[in-house]
């Protein structure tokens, strides 16, 4: 099969006008927070409705998110929990972390959100010291590339048995691709390595979505 980029932009296009419908609060985030400066690299619509439902699939209560931006993916999790669910969004960035806060607050998901203002690096051990092994049913990464496997250890802990470990760009990332040389992109090798640390880690099971630029996706057994 062809699959030049024209043809997988095209693709990528007939999965969100198709599986990744949005109502007009997501439809607007976006487009308005990129006015405000924050930088076009959400997730795609497709990809979040898929985690959406990934999280119903396993009746999730508790999510960490590392790489908030100006919550676009958040809202799309929020409304799968329950209303005394909780997403802890992790977004270092003060002007990133405002944005979004205003935009779960127009969304009516605000109580559903706590926004640490931390890196990755930093938030993940403090969140294992507050909530302990096991309290969380998903940890989605979209944040930094190269630091992937450095949130490993600590995203594992949280996860209960059952949980998911998500993580975006899995393929590709705008100026790398997943079949590049390694050692040529940091990003990229941070991205292959926790593919590998997934699928080799006997505690998961994983698989990989290739939509938009790939959702690797482990449940934890």
């Amino acid at each position: 099969m062809d699959m030049t980029p024209k043809r997988w932009n095209n693709t990528c296009e007939y999965l969100d006008a198709v599986f990744g419908q949005e109502d007009q609060h997501l439809h607007d985030l976006m487009p308005g927070a990129i006015e405000n400066g924050v930088p076009d690299i959400a997730v795609s619509p497709s990809v979040g409705r898929m985690l959406r439902v990934l999280l119903k699939m396993i009746d999730a209560k508790t999510v960490v998110e590392v790489g908030t931006l100006a919550g676009y993916s958040t809202t799309w999790m929020a409304r799968a929990l329950p209303e005394d669910g909780m997403v802890y969004a992790i977004e270092p960035n003060e002007l990133h972390a405002r944005i979004a806060r205003e935009g779960f607050e127009r969304a009516g998901i605000a109580h559903k959100v706590t926004v640490i203002e931390e890196t990755g690096l930093d938030a993940l051990p403090h969140l294992l010291s507050d909530l302990g092994d096991g309290a969380v049913d998903a940890v989605f990464l979209d944040a930094i590339k190269s630091e992937y496997p450095d949130y490993f250890p600590a995203s594992k802990r949280l996860l209960r048995k059952g949980g998911l470990l998500i993580a975006d760009n899995a393929l590709g990332g705008g100026d790398w691709w997943i079949d590049d040389p390694d050692g040529h992109n940091l990003d990229r090798d941070g991205a292959a390595a926790l593919n590998d640390l997934i699928t080799r880690d006997e505690d998961f099971d994983a698989f990989c979505v290739p939509i938009r630029e790939g959702v690797a996706v482990g449940m934890k057994v």
